[in-house]
């Protein structure tokens, strides 16, 4: 097992300091880049110790705080476990944090973020790859839609309104995109119905897009996160195994 190195970094936007998370692994050499996007609950240990686990697989791993404007990480105090009794009390802070970051604020800061990697001596040169959860879904699809010639790969799990009826909805970017994508949809989860699913994979099947659409069966919005109610294991080491194959092929 590959030693890792995290540490918190702070990246100058357009707008402000982004706080951020930035793992690698420990021998001091440059590794091919990933930009991990986090959920609606944002920079937390469960998304820290995700950005280890790719850290310990060979890459240059980044989790900015995309609620910076609101404050550092955690942006609402969150418990160790989130569950149903907890989550009203999240949402309330949370919700109108995310109705507020629009798809332009949203990639003016991926370009910080990109620029971060792309500056850094622990990461390789040459196109990155990006995953996201949940709301990071969406933010990965759209940086590979507004970043073509720097996104290589692109993974979003459990993601939710990627092909809506919005005029800024993001599968409408598909025309732009060059890197290959995987999506790993939960069919138990509200915020993204099967016309979604099947708007997403025509839009990305016109536009001649590389990618893979798979649908966890039985999973929940949040299957990848531990430290939620929503967990799976099984689906968790399937995301697990999905995304490293696409790293693999794409860096």
């Amino acid at each position: 097992m590959t030693a890792v190195q995290g540490t918190a970094v702070d990246i100058t936007t357009h707008d402000g300091t982004a706080d951020a998370y930035l793992a690698h692994p420990g021998d001091g050499r440059p590794h091919p880049a990933v930009l991990l996007y986090m959920d609606a609950f944002g920079l937390r240990p469960q998304l820290t110790s995700m950005a280890d686990r790719l850290a310990e697989a060979g890459y240059t791993v980044l989790v900015p705080n995309v609620f910076y404007r609101d404050g550092r990480a955690p942006v609402a105090e969150l418990p160790e476990f989130i569950d149903e009794g907890t989550r009203p009390k999240l949402f309330e802070r949370i919700v109108p944090i995310m109705a507020a970051l629009t798809p332009e604020l949203t990639m003016r800061d991926a370009d910080a973020y990109l620029r971060l990697l792309a500056d850094s001596p622990l990461a390789a040169d040459g196109p990155i790859a990006v995953t996201g959860y949940c709301m990071g879904a969406r933010l990965a699809l759209l940086t590979a839609g507004t970043y073509p010639d720097r996104v290589a790969a692109a993974a979003g799990f459990h993601g939710g309104r990627l092909a809506t009826d919005a005029p800024d909805s993001p599968h409408l970017v598909a025309g732009t995109i060059t890197a290959e994508l995987y999506f790993g949809h939960a069919d138990q989860d509200p915020s993204l119905p099967v016309e979604q699913m099947e708007r997403l994979e025509e839009a990305l099947t016109a536009a001649g897009v590389r990618h893979t659409c798979e649908v966890y069966s039985g999973a929940h919005h949040g299957f990848t996160q531990a430290d939620t109610d929503t967990y799976d294991r099984a689906a968790d080491e399937r995301h697990w195994a999905a995304l490293l194959d696409l790293l693999k092929r794409a860096l």
